[in-house]
C-alpha cells in the first residue's frame, strides 16, 4: 500500500501497535491528510474524478479536513484541574478575615462613654484627664472647659479679677460650647472627657447643667486629692490658672461636700498621673456596670 507521504514510520516499541497505535503519526508531525486527499492539490484524475475538458476551468482545490491536535498518550495522567496547584485542591479564594479580637481587659475597654471629672484647682483634672483619653484603646477625646472658656481672648473674664456677671456668661457659654463638642464626638462614636470644678453646692447650675448639654448617660467622677497637694500643684501654675492660696483653698473646701454625695471620689494625693488614669478607668469601669445615681 502506497502513502502520499511515504511508509510509516515504525513503532518506538518496535513492531506491533506501540504507545501511538497503527499508523499514527510521530510527535510533532503535525496533522496528517486523509487517504486519497493531497494537501493544497486537486484529486488526481481516476475513475472517479475524470480529468476536466479541454479549456474547462478547474475547480477549487479541495482541502483535507482539520485533525484534531493530538491528545497525551494512551493511558497518560491526566493534568490537575484549573483551580488546584501541585495536585494539592485549594480551598475556594476570598477576602482574608480579619484576626479575633483580643479579650477585653480590666476596665472600660472599649465602650464608648462620656466622662465629667470634677476636681478643685490643682488636682490634677486637666494631666489626668488628657493622659485617661491618650491611653485608650478607641478614639477618645479630651475637652477642658478652661481651655474652651480661653478662647475668648479680647474681653476674656478673668475669674481672678472678681467673679461677675461677665465671667459667669462666659463659663456658661464654654459649657454649653463643650457639650455640644461631646455631642458631636459621641455621635461620630468618639468617646468624651470633659473636666471641669463644679460645687457640690450648685447642683442645678453644676451637674445639672452638664446633664442637659451631655446627655444622662454622662458619668461623673470627682478628683480629690488633699490640701497640701492641691496648694502644691497650685505653686506650679502660671498665668491666669494660678489662684491664690486662700481661694485655692475656700474652693478645696466647698468640694469636700461631694463627700456622701453618692459619687465615686479619687483621692490622688499618692498616685502619679499614670496610676490615677488608671484607677480612674477602674471607677468607670463599675459606673458602667452600676450607675451612680445623680
Amino acid at each position: 500500500m502506497q502513502h502520499s507521504l511515504g511508509d510509516p514510520l515504525p513503532s518506538p516499541q518496535g513492531p506491533g501497535p506501540g504507545v501511538w497505535g497503527p499508523q499514527a503519526p510521530p510527535p510533532g508531525a503535525g496533522p496528517q491528510p486523509a487517504p486519497g486527499w493531497t494537501t493544497g492539490a486537486h484529486p488526481a484524475p481516476g475513475p472517479h474524478h475524470p480529468a476536466p475538458a479541454p479549456g474547462a476551468p478547474m475547480p477549487p482545490p479541495r482541502q483535507a479536513p482539520p485533525m484534531p491536535p493530538p491528545g497525551p498518550p494512551a493511558g497518560a495522567p491526566s493534568g490537575p484541574p484549573p483551580d488546584a496547584t501541585g495536585h494539592v485542591r485549594l480551598p475556594p479564594g476570598g477576602p482574608v478575615p480579619l484576626p479575633a479580637p483580643p479579650q477585653a481587659e480590666a476596665g472600660t475597654g472599649t465602650a464608648t462613654l462620656a466622662v465629667l471629672l470634677i476636681g478643685p484647682a490643682g488636682a490634677g483634672k486637666t494631666t489626668v484627664a488628657r493622659h485617661w483619653a491618650q491611653s485608650r484603646r478607641v478614639p477618645t477625646a479630651h475637652i477642658s472647659l478652661d481651655d474652651v472658656r480661653e478662647w475668648v481672648c479680647a474681653g476674656f473674664a478673668d475669674p481672678q479679677t472678681g467673679w461677675n456677671e461677665h465671667s459667669e456668661a462666659q463659663y456658661r457659654l464654654a459649657r454649653r460650647t463643650c457639650g455640644f463638642a461631646a455631642r458631636n464626638f459621641l455621635a461620630n462614636g468618639i468617646s468624651c472627657i470633659l473636666d471641669d470644678a463644679v460645687f457640690p453646692d450648685r447642683p442645678v447650675v453644676g451637674l445639672g447643667g452638664w446633664k442637659r448639654h451631655v446627655g444622662p448617660g454622662l458619668l461623673p467622677v470627682v478628683l480629690l486629692p488633699g490640701l497640701e497637694i492641691v496648694l502644691e500643684r497650685n505653686a506650679e501654675r502660671s498665668g491666669n490658672r494660678r489662684l491664690a492660696d486662700e481661694e485655692v483653698a475656700g474652693i478645696h473646701g466647698r468640694m469636700a461636700g461631694w463627700y456622701g454625695s453618692g459619687l465615686p471620689i479619687i483621692d490622688n494625693s499618692g498616685y502619679d498621673v499614670e496610676t490615677t488614669a488608671r484607677v480612674l478607668d477602674d471607677v468607670l469601669a463599675r459606673s458602667l456596670a452600676s450607675p451612680p445615681s445623680w
